[in-house]
C-alpha cells in the first residue's frame, strides 16, 4: 500500500454551544505528536493531517470529547464521521497495525467489572455441597 493512503486530512467539526470551543481545542491537539492543526473559525472546524498510523480520526475525536468538548451532532456529520471510523479501522486492519489498546484506567475497569460480574467460573453453591454425596 502506498504511504500517500496512509496520509490523512480531515476536519473535526464542533456543535454551534458553546461558543469558543474551536481555539481552545486546537490549541491541545496542537500539543499532539505527529499531528497537523488549522484551525478555521468561520466553519466552526479545525482541520487535522496525520499519519494513520500514528492517528485515527476515532482517537482525535474521542480525546476532545473526553476534555469537555462538544461536536457536532447532525445526522450528515454523524454519518461522515462513521464512515471515515470504519475506513481507518480497515486500512490499519489490512496492513495489519496491532489494534491500539483502550486507557489503561478504562481497561482496568473492565476487569473489575469482569470480576464481579457472575461467569461460568463462578458458583455460589458451598464447597461442602457441591462436594456431597
Amino acid at each position: 500500500m502506498p504511504n500517500s493512503d496512509l496520509n490523512k486530512k480531515r476536519e473535526i467539526v464542533f456543535s454551534r454551544f458553546p461558543p469558543g470551543q474551536v481555539p481552545e481545542a486546537a490549541d491541545d491537539l496542537r500539543r499532539m505528536d505527529e499531528l497537523a492543526v488549522e484551525t478555521r473559525y468561520e466553519k466552526r472546524t479545525i482541520g487535522v493531517a496525520y499519519d494513520l498510523r500514528q492517528h485515527t480520526l476515532r482517537e482525535l475525536d474521542e480525546h476532545l470529547v473526553d476534555k469537555g468538548y462538544h461536536l457536532d451532532n447532525t445526522l450528515l456529520t454523524k454519518l461522515t464521521r462513521a464512515l471515515i471510523y470504519y475506513v481507518e479501522d480497515t486500512q490499519l486492519h489490512n496492513i495489519g497495525v496491532p489494534e491500539k489498546l483502550i486507557k489503561p484506567s478504562a481497561q482496568e475497569a473492565y476487569i473489575k467489572a469482569w470480576e464481579h460480574h457472575p461467569h461460568g467460573d463462578h458458583d455460589d453453591t458451598p464447597v461442602e455441597w457441591r462436594e456431597y454425596r
